[in-house]
């Protein structure tokens, strides 16, 4: 019974996502032009992402809790997070912003969707070529951080069907560097309530934790990048235990 509750459910979450994306997009795209690019994520991604965040509560009630706001430091700089499920990369935007991505180039054919990031000068790489991908991150990245944009790298580069921690690619951290930024750790158990493996939504809440910054001037990019990878891996583990 609870599952084809939750088929009902996540059923109704969609195609409500649908129609008001399609429409949403139609009307940016009317819009968005005559807007300066770092007032094109708040206004189109960052409301968008909204809807679809209450969308998720009053539909499969998904709630989230964020830990350690607090930490979000006044200039943009690297956001490093895990990578579970789709919910990331629509809460994220919601968080941070003006914001570039790093995503795949084939997301931008996604009709819709990908039109709609393609009008963000998103951080677009070809995952089949890693040497040109690993440049065009540092590259674009780091105009985006120079012009006032955060920047968000999932660098499990995929989503983990389990929900544990794969592994990191220095791409995030080797930006931070190169921009003279800061990197700031995000970590998550959205697999619990929106697992990759399955459309169907468990209800429940999502925690997200924002660590302090981890400054980029005195270790190497591969000590960054196990600072990085140790402490969302500590925080993940804590979040999945039964008493959290």
């Amino acid at each position: 019974m609870l599952s084809f509750i939750q088929l009902i459910r996540t059923v109704l979450f969609y195609s409500t996502l649908a129609i008001f994306t399609i429409l949403w997009v139609s009307v940016m795209f009317f819009i968005i032009p005559f807007v300066s690019t770092n007032k094109r994520h708040p206004l189109m991604v960052t409301n968008w992402a909204k809807v679809v965040i209450w969308l998720l509560k009053v539909t499969c009630s998904v709630r989230y809790e964020i830990h350690g706001k607090e930490n979000i430091p006044e200039q943009p700089c690297v956001i490093i997070s895990n990578h579970q499920s789709t919910w990331e990369t629509f809460f994220l935007q919601m968080v941070f912003t003006p914001q570039s991505q790093v995503l795949k180039k084939e997301i931008l054919k996604i009709p819709f969707f990908g039109w709609a990031f393609y009008l963000l000068h998103p951080i677009a790489i070809n995952r089949d070529d890693p040497r040109a991908a690993l440049r065009d991150v540092v590259e674009l990245g780091t105009v985006a951080l120079k012009e006032g944009r955060w920047v968000l790298i999932f660098p499990e580069g995929t989503r983990t069907l389990d929900g544990g921690l794969g592994k990191f690619s220095r791409g995030g951290v080797n930006l931070a560097k190169k921009a003279e930024v800061s990197i700031l750790p995000v970590a998550h158990n959205a697999a619990d309530h929106w697992p990759a493996s399955t459309w169907l939504k468990t209800p429940g809440t999502i925690h997200l934790h924002i660590g302090e910054e981890i400054r980029t001037d005195e270790n190497t990019a591969k000590e960054l990048n196990d600072q990085t990878r140790e402490w969302i891996e500590e925080r993940l583990n804590s979040i999945r235990q039964p008493s959290c």
